[in-house]
């Protein structure tokens, strides 16, 4: 089938191209360069015999063999998975991460550059398949776009929640994704983009990388390490720039890295939007940023939370709206499925949101009238406004499951329609998200959230944020929480008991544990709760110590 996602590989745009940080520079490519050796490199996937409705396996770094090697793929006819390279995960259980999502891929080929061949051809073995990795090579002469296969994408869920899953994104899918993000930002075709984040990330590869590219729209592309070493160069990018997305720890990464003389001489008045997501959006770290480069021309206005999962492609929500986003303060006492949401403060960002941390949630824009979204009750019904349920999306970007027969745990998928697992209700119109279901405990009646709690417990014990993960423990007849801490000091852990148990009662069985290199993360960064839970009580977390 064709589609307008890869048009620009046979009328690129040779006056505009992608510009590639390296360490201290930038690399640029044109789209005329890009489309040939990306035309090149899906001859030489022909003559290793990849047909369209073939899954390939990439395992690159960011750079352009990357680029021009995902679009080979694409040129081909065959459907793209993109898997994350080594970061700070051990080994073995990087291996292990790989192999399983090759079993459920199920690939014709796996891509892999010459520093991951190792890697990739034991997670290879891992999963039964044999060969060898291929390296990324150009045939001769540039083949002809083929047609392509139903799937665009397997874009694995990074196993957050569980074991990693692979949604099936359609071309369909992409195209209403990309066209909806395009509206809801204002893009426009002269516009250029800027980002940092990982091409094996939905809002990396989605929002921030095939977007701009199916426009033709010059990219200024960094990989996360150059933003972690330098968060200025990023906000330099939009003296040029006028979108880019992230999510809320990245903007209060700069507000604390980024000194105001390394930003002397830049204009930011050209920087329409600043997209939010990923994550709970913390109102104080926006604040802080805005705070930073609004003296160099940037706007609140810029900020545009937005909603999505990759089971809808990537966006469902985004305030398309230019205004300052607006901040609420749910009751905690009073969160149960299908009651009303009883709303204790308000206010829009500004000076007001300084320290408004724990138990704030932003909103995410109103839904587009093609965008289905309904917030429905443990039974399937239909709420309104200012009640309280589970977040449920139909519409064209509403993918049509998991590969292979995979099963989610709380995402689910129905009638057209993705019923998240998400938590969250309508509030002036727009769409509040408090987390995912499957984060969340029942306490009399009412739903307690983790990432709540762990804000709570990070001001509280005065640890800090990501020191801390809080998991919900299952178990017949009982209710749990686990509190993981990324240290060896226990006095804390007395008051922090006490807190819980004024909050959620005296029978929510908690454990404490403490230590160093307990918690594990996924890809983009989400704790992965239940595989720490299950790793503790399998005896597998060194260094792990409970807390009596």
């Amino acid at each position: 089938m064709a589609s307008a996602l890869r048009d620009w590989l046979d009328e690129p745009n040779t006056g505009r191209g992608v510009h590639l940080a390296t360490d201290d520079d930038w690399e640029y490519r044109s789209y005329g360069e890009l489309a040939s050796a990306a035309r090149r490199t899906a001859g030489a996937l022909i003559e290793e015999g990849v047909r369209p409705g073939d899954v390939v396996c990439v395992i690159l770094p960011t750079d352009f063999v990357c680029i021009e090697t995902y679009y080979a793929v694409w040129a081909a006819g065959a459907t793209v998975c993109l898997i994350t390279p080594p970061l700070f995960q051990d080994g073995d259980d990087y291996v292990a991460h790989v192999a399983a999502i090759l079993r459920q891929a199920a690939p014709a080929l796996v891509i892999a550059s010459k520093d991951l061949n190792e890697y990739a051809a034991r997670a290879m073995g891992q999963a039964g398949l044999s060969g060898e990795p291929w390296q990324p090579r150009q045939a001769g002469e540039a083949a002809a776009v083929q047609p392509a296969g139903e799937l665009a994408l397997l874009q694995f869920t990074s196993g957050s929640s569980g074991a990693p899953r692979g949604v099936m994104v359609t071309w369909e899918n992409l195209e209403a994704n990309t066209e909806l993000i395009s509206r809801a930002a204002g893009f426009a075709a002269d516009d250029s983009v800027a980002s940092w984040l990982p091409l094996y990330h939905d809002m990396g590869l989605i929002g921030c990388f095939l977007t701009p590219i199916a426009r033709q729209a010059s990219l200024r592309l960094m990989r996360p390490d150059h933003f972690i070493r330098d968060p200025a160069r990023w906000l330099r990018c939009f003296a040029e720039a006028a979108h880019t997305a992230a999510p809320p720890f990245a903007y209060s990464y700069c507000a604390r890295r980024v000194k105001p003389e390394q930003l002397e001489g830049v204009d930011l008045s050209g920087w329409r939007t600043a997209i939010v997501g990923a994550e709970p959006i913390d109102p104080h770290a926006l604040e802080v940023f805005a705070q930073l480069v609004e003296p160099f021309g940037f706007s609140r206005a810029a900020f545009k939370p937005a909603y999505g999962m990759a089971e809808t492609t990537l966006l469902v929500t985004m305030d398309a709206e230019r205004r300052d986003p607006l901040a609420v303060r749910p009751d905690p006492e009073a969160l149960a499925f299908g009651e009303p949401i009883r709303i204790l403060e308000s206010h829009t960002l500004g000076a007001e949101s300084l320290g408004a941390k724990a138990g704030w949630v932003v909103g995410c824009g109103t839904p587009e009238a093609g965008v289905p979204v309904a917030i429905m009750d443990d039974d399937g019904r239909e709420l309104g406004e200012g009640l309280l349920g589970e977040i449920v999306v139909g519409g064209p970007s509403a993918c049509p499951g998991y590969y292979a027969g995979a099963e989610g745990k709380s995402t689910r998928f129905l009638d057209g329609q993705v019923f998240t697992g998400d938590a969250g209700f309508f509030h002036a119109g727009q769409l509040f998200v408090l987390g995912r279901m499957g984060d969340s405990i029942k306490v009399r009646g009412r739903s307690v959230y983790v990432e709540d709690l762990e804000a709570k417990i990070a001001e509280a014990s005065g640890l800090g944020k990501g020191r801390i993960v809080v998991v919900g423990v299952p178990g017949a007849g009982r209710k749990g929480l686990a509190l993981f801490a990324e240290t060896q000091d226990e006095s804390w852990t007395g008051d922090i008991r006490e807190m819980l148990r004024r909050r959620l009662g005296g029978d929510v069985e908690l454990t404490i544990v403490v230590g160093t290199g307990l918690i594990q993360r996924t890809s983009s960064g989400k704790p992965r709760r239940r595989y720490m839970w299950e790793r503790l009580l399998a005896g597998e977390m060194d260094g792990a110590r409970v807390v009596p």
